[in-house]
């Protein structure tokens, strides 16, 4: 049951990463300056840079996590 709530919540997060806003109020003015087009772009980048290392510290929590469980 656990394992199809995670499931559930990581898709639902990869599917919508798209819609969020992960800007800080200078990159919103920076991003109102250069359009539409480069402004998507920049949260494209700040979404990506956030999301590495999240990543990696899902992996690692992951790992520590099954290796408890196998030593219990």
């Amino acid at each position: 049951m656990k394992k199809r709530v995670c499931l559930t919540v990581i898709i639902a997060v990869i599917t919508f990463i798209q819609e969020l806003q992960a800007q800080c109020s200078i990159c919103t003015k920076t991003a109102m300056q250069l359009g539409e087009g480069p402004a998507k772009g920049l949260n494209g980048g700040i979404l990506y840079l956030m999301a590495t290392p999240l990543l990696i510290m899902f992996i690692i929590g992951y790992r520590w996590w099954k290796r408890e469980r196998q030593v219990s």
